[in-house]
Order: structure tokens, then sequence, then C-alpha cells
């Protein structure tokens, strides 16, 4: 569930959205671009979330600097933000890490530590000491004591103590991230490792202050598409639960925006089903204990850079973008795609996939439709040409992926037994170490890992509830046809 500081941070980061688009569209980028922070924070108005607009100003500049795809941390402060934005319209290739940091947004939360509150009532049986593995409680004056150097921040004095006395603190950021990927610099700021960083998105959702900041690439796809290049759109299947629309009238929306045709990525599901449905068999016949999905870019950065030994365990089928992007550069091999997508991770697959160009995620398209004033409940309701499985569909939602897999599976049904990750967190990647290690996973033998709890309709890019957007993709897939019932037409 969205919480409200998630929302709030959400609204802000659309409107510098909002307004750098209008500004792209406008006569003079560069200077609309540099005036947006004090468009949003004139001299006397009231500062709503810091001291003063002075404050605020330089929090916004950071964020605008975000929305034309720069690195904050790289930023001098002394350069203006319509040279950033000249610099945006001059540059072929966004960069290469995905996030940033708005350190002047960065609270410096306090560390993260394990202590004992007033609350201690100097029991008798000492039930927290006792507790403790590492010798890091003792009784002093009265009260139970914490060693901060020997407390390894378990928790077992937490659930021992009978009054709940003894609290654990954390940092919102470094609590959300399952890969210890974001920790503090010497100035108390969030800083972001991105040798680890697998682009998960948790800590953006995390922060209250909205002080970790994806770097936008709408900038890019927009100078493609006034520049009149052949600009082809990939939906993710998601994207059906999060605009306030029937499914049939994104096209039209998307074609407003500027782009030439529209795919849905559910094209490319299907064939990933198939091509995973027959690897899975011939792992089972080559004696293979268990196999793991392969979609979710979470997942593969994860492997990549934290568990290289569940590589093997890994099936080799692409993902659903990789085949929905190779059919159209066959198709048109000029045109200039972009993924409309869920989540940041993504961004990392496109960078790799030469048959991608650009990412818009759910929150830039939906900024850019605001900018542009598409109504996007009053388009043009019109079909896809390819109509995709019910199963491809339901590749946005957690299990869908292994119901495609069975659905398509020519076998005993009986032999597949699915097993579902709803979410990477540090237990769960703790399991899949044990699986890699091991060689089997007890619980089944086809491993479905979605990044984000929920599937891609959860994603950390996303616009509306998780619920109605369970609802409209759910709806949505009961319009195609089964995988079943193209078998029987066939």
């Amino acid at each position: 569930m969205t919480s409200n500081s998630e929302l709030e941070t959400k609204r802000l980061k659309r409107e510098v959205l909002v307004r750098l688009i209008r500004a792209f569209l406008s006569d003079n980028f560069a200077e609309n671009a540099r005036l947006i922070p004090y468009d949003m924070r004139p001299k006397y108005a009231e500062a709503p979330f810091r001291c003063c607009n002075y404050k605020e100003r330089g929090i916004l500049r950071a964020r605008t600097l975000a929305g034309l795809g720069f690195s904050i941390e790289e930023d001098d402060e002394r350069t203006l933000l319509s040279d950033y934005a000249k610099r945006a319209l001059e540059r072929e290739k966004p960069d290469s890490n995905p996030l940033t940091v708005v350190e002047s947004a960065c609270h410096s939360c306090p560390s993260s530590q394990v202590y004992v509150t007033e609350l201690c009532q100097n029991c008798v049986a000492k039930p927290c000491m006792n507790a403790c593995r590492f010798g890091a409680i003792s009784h002093i004056g009265g009260k139970s004591v914490i060693n901060p150097e020997k407390c390894k921040k378990c928790g077992l004095c937490m659930s021992a103590c009978p009054y709940g006395a003894i609290v654990k603190t954390v940092v919102p950021c470094e609590q959300a991230c399952p890969v210890n990927a974001i920790t503090k610099d010497e100035h108390g700021y969030a800083r972001i490792d991105h040798e680890k960083c697998i682009s998960c998105g948790k800590c953006v959702s995390a922060c209250p202050f909205g002080a970790v900041h994806p770097k936008s690439q709408v900038i890019d796809v927009l100078k493609q598409i006034k520049a009149g290049k052949n600009v082809i759109a990939l939906i993710a299947p998601a994207l059906i639960g999060h605009l306030p629309c029937n499914p049939e009238q994104i096209q039209d929306a998307l074609k407003k925006i500027g782009f030439s045709a529209v795919y849905e990525v559910a094209q490319g599901a299907d064939i990933t089903t198939q091509i995973e449905a027959k690897d899975f068999q011939e792992r089972l016949e080559q004696s293979a204990t268990f196999m793991t999905t392969s979609c979710c870019a979470g997942y593969t950065e994860l492997v990549k850079k934290h568990l290289p030994e569940i590589k093997p365990f890994v099936s080799d089928a692409k993902t659903p973008l990789y085949y929905t992007a190779e059919l159209i550069k066959k198709e048109y091999p000029d045109a200039i795609t972009v993924f409309i997508s869920p989540c940041f991770a993504k961004r990392r697959e496109v960078l790799d996939n030469p048959n991608v160009n650009y990412l818009m995620n759910f929150e830039e398209l939906g900024a850019t439709l605001i900018a542009m004033g598409i109504e996007i409940d009053a388009c043009e309701e019109k079909e896809f040409d390819y109509q995709s499985s019910k199963e491809a569909r339901e590749f946005a939602l957690t299990g869908g992926v292994s119901r495609a897999v069975l659905a398509a599976w020519k076998g005993e049904k009986d032999a597949v037994k699915p097993v579902v990750i709803n979410g990477l967190d540090k237990a769960s990647i703790r399991d899949l170490k044990i699986y890699a290690k091991t060689g089997k996973c007890p619980a089944g033998n086809l491993i479905e890992v979605m990044c984000c709890p929920g599937g891609c309709i959860a994603g950390n890019a996303c616009l509306g509830s998780l619920k109605d957007a369970f609802k409209k993709v759910t709806a949505y897939a009961e319009k195609g046809q089964s995988l079943e019932e193209r078998k029987n037409d066939e």
C-alpha cells in the first residue's frame, strides 16, 4: 500500500516533470526549465516543507536536474539549469545509473540502533540479557543498557522484553534496500553504491523525504518525437491497471503524444512463455532439481551482482520486452523504441539491449499526458493488432509467469510444482542462496521471482493502488484467449 508520505513525494516529482515537459514544449526550453524552482516557490510564498523558500528552491532545482536525466551528486551547483537543459538536448545516450540522491532533501537520519527506553522495568529475570548471544547487554543503575559496539541488531532482545521497552530505530532507505547498496557518507547523507544497486527502487519508495530520485529519460524521448523520428512505444501489461481509461484507449493517447505505433509487450510474453516452458521441460529431463524464471529485471541484476551461484538455475528465456523489441526492430530497423515501464529496474535491461532505445516509466507517462492536456478517458478506442493470450497479460501479476508456463507445459501437469517469491528482500534472497548452495528447493521446482510484492502492477513507478490495478489487469486478461483455447483452435 502506498503511504501518505510516498504520495506527497510522488506529487512533487510529478509537478516538476509536468513543468519540465511544458518547458520543453515551449519556445524557450532552457530558460523555462531554469525558472521551475522559482515558479513553484515564489519569493513571498509560504514554504510548505522546509524552513524557507530558498531551501525549497534548492531541492526543486535538484529534482529538476534529475528530471533532465543528470546525476545530482555530480552537480557543482554553479551550473544553471538552463545549461543543463541545453546539455539534455545535446545528449546522445542516457546516463547508465538510474538513481540519484537529492542531498539537500536527505534528512541525514541517525544511524540505525537498538536501545533500551525508559519503559525498562528492571526485571529480576533479565530476559533481554539472556536472549542476547553477543554479550551486548549489561545491567547498569537499575536498567538494561546496550553496548552499540557489540550489538548486531538481531532483535532477539526486543522479542524477549515483556514490556516492549527495547526498540530499534531504522534508516528507511537503508532498511528497504535488500542488498545494502545505500549507506551514509561522512556527512551523514545517503549514497548509492551503484556496483551493488539492483535498481529495485525500494529506497525511492521508502524515503519519506523523496531524497532518492530516478533520473528521467523523458526529455530524450520527447526530443526524438519532436525530431520527427519513427518512435514506437512498447507498453508493459501493468499499464492497463494504472490509467483511468479503457485498455483500448491507450493506443490513441500515446499517439497523441507523438508515438507512431504502440505494441503490447504481452506479445513478447507469449514467446517467453513457450521458450520458458520448453527450457523447463528440457531441464527436468536432464534431472535438474529446479529452475527460476528470468523476466524480472531486479532479479536479473541481483543474480548478476550478488547471486551468481544461482545463475545455472535461471531460465535461458529472454524477457517479454526482449522478444517484442526484436520483432519491432526486424520490421522497422530504424525505429526508436521506448519501453513504457512500471519500474526503474528495467532501465538496466534497456541500457543492455540494443533493440530498446529509451525507457519512460508510468509516472513520466502520466506527467506527459497532463503536460500535453491529453484527456485519456476521452481518447478513441482501438484494439491492438496482435491479441495476446490471457496468460501473457497476467505476467504483470504475481504468479502469472508460473501459471503461463504451466498452461504451456506439454508434459504431466503434476510434474510442475510452482513456488512464488513475492518480493525481493533480505529473507527471500537468503532463501535463494540456500537453494543455490544445496541445489534444491524443498517447496517446488519452478520458482517465479518477482522483485515487487504483487508483481509488476506494484512497480515503484506505478500510479494507482495495487488493489485497483489487480482488478483492471485481471479483467483485461480475461478478455484474451487462453493458451488452452488456442491449442484447441489449432
